[in-house]
């Protein structure tokens, strides 16, 4: 049971700072990813936990230990490449085997902890093969089952499914989950550019931005419960970036603040949001924000006309042409049979509405349980 904690870390390469004011604990047993755009700093941050990079300030810590100047093999944690980093002319036990040879530990015990790993992984049949008979999969199964064996107090993932094609991806990302319920109070971090496998796989998301032209803003824009940043975002960055199609954003400025919600001028026409507007100012510009499951296509209200549809099947998603905005609005419908350049009402209820200050921050919604679709 390992707590890892992150206090103001800071990491700076010249006059360039890739990761700012981070502070973050990450409890025992926590399936803690990291997600962010390209340049945000994700695996430079997972690499400075692993010991690979030192921080320019800031402390970090490993069950209340400051590890700082502590070696990477002294930390008691074990790191999953992208790369799967496999000794080619070694066969899979042996490569399993190799770090643990290094700590001297009995023949009997090597064994009894790679036969476990073998099993938990799907690989019991495998371990005389060397890595060219493997497929992707395998070999990534390989180099997470090299990591087990060492039983470390933390677990590390630098983006380890990126070279899977998708079904694959999909296969492996359960059987890691499987793995972390397995090993109890063992605590992962996760790297990950891909939203569906941090929606699934975490207990915390931490969705780091870049800092490039916002020198002055801390790397973490929100921490918490994958739930949490869908629903709830804290500000109009979390909310465009969480959720794939993404959230749509109506621009227009404030006509009414009342106890109850926020109404917003938008193109002539007023819409509402169910949002606390406490500090809001009649006159001042906002962002109304709606996710494409909450746009209801068919009910009366506004009226768009359809200039794309994407069918997926179960469900299909239309972009609505507006006068509220100039980009196309994207809902998720049922309604496969709609046409190209047909005139179709909808309505974007209230309570569905997130609305975005001047700055981009998130006013508190008075409805605050997930939202149906």
């Amino acid at each position: 049971m390992s707590q890892v904690e992150l206090v103001g870390i800071n990491k700076r390469f010249g006059e360039t700072t890739v990761i700012a004011d981070v502070n973050l604990t990450i409890a025992p047993g926590e399936f803690c990813v990291f997600i962010g755009p390209s340049g945000c700093g994700k695996s430079t941050l997972l690499r400075i936990i692993a010991g690979l990079e030192a921080p320019s300030s800031g402390e970090l810590r490993i069950d209340g230990v400051r590890v700082n100047e502590m070696e990477p093999a002294k930390r008691d944690i074990a790191m999953v490449f992208q790369s799967y980093a496999l000794y080619p002319h070694m066969t899979v036990f042996e490569n399993m085997a190799f770090g643990l040879r290094h700590l001297h530990l009995p023949k009997g015990e090597i064994d009894q902890r790679i036969e476990v790993a073998a099993q938990a992984l799907n690989l019991a049949t495998m371990l005389q093969r060397k890595p060219i008979a493997l497929s992707g999969g395998q070999r990534q199964r390989v180099a997470i089952g090299r990591a087990i064996v060492r039983k470390p107090k933390v677990f590390l993932f630098d983006e380890p499914l990126s070279n899977l094609d998708a079904a694959l991806r999909v296969k492996t990302r359960v059987e890691i989950a499987k793995l972390h319920r397995s090993l109890d109070g063992v605590s992962m971090v996760y790297v990950t550019h891909d939203q569906v496998e941090a929606m699934t796989l975490a207990d915390k998301i931490v969705l780091l931005r870049p800092l490039a032209g916002n020198p002055d803003l801390p790397s973490v824009a929100q921490v918490g419960h994958p739930l949490e940043l869908y629903h709830h975002p804290a500000n109009r960055f979390v909310a465009a970036f969480i959720g794939s199609p993404s959230m749509n954003f109506i621009e227009g400025a404030i006509s009414e603040v009342t106890a109850h919600d926020v109404t917003v001028n938008v193109a002539g026409q007023t819409l509402a949001a169910a949002v606390e507007g406490q500090g809001l100012q009649v006159g001042a510009k906002a962002t109304l924000g709606i996710r494409p499951e909450h746009v209801l296509v068919g009910k009366a209200g506004l009226t768009g006309t359809v200039a794309h549809m994407e069918h997926l099947g179960e469900h299909a998603y239309v972009h609505l042409d507006t006068a509220l905005s100039p980009q196309p609005l994207i809902a998720k419908t049922q309604l496969d049979a709609l046409k190209l350049g047909e005139r179709v009402q909808f309505s974007l209820p209230a309570t569905a509405m997130h609305l975005f200050d001047a700055n981009g921050q998130a006013m508190r919604r008075q409805q605050q349980e997930p939202l149906a679709a």
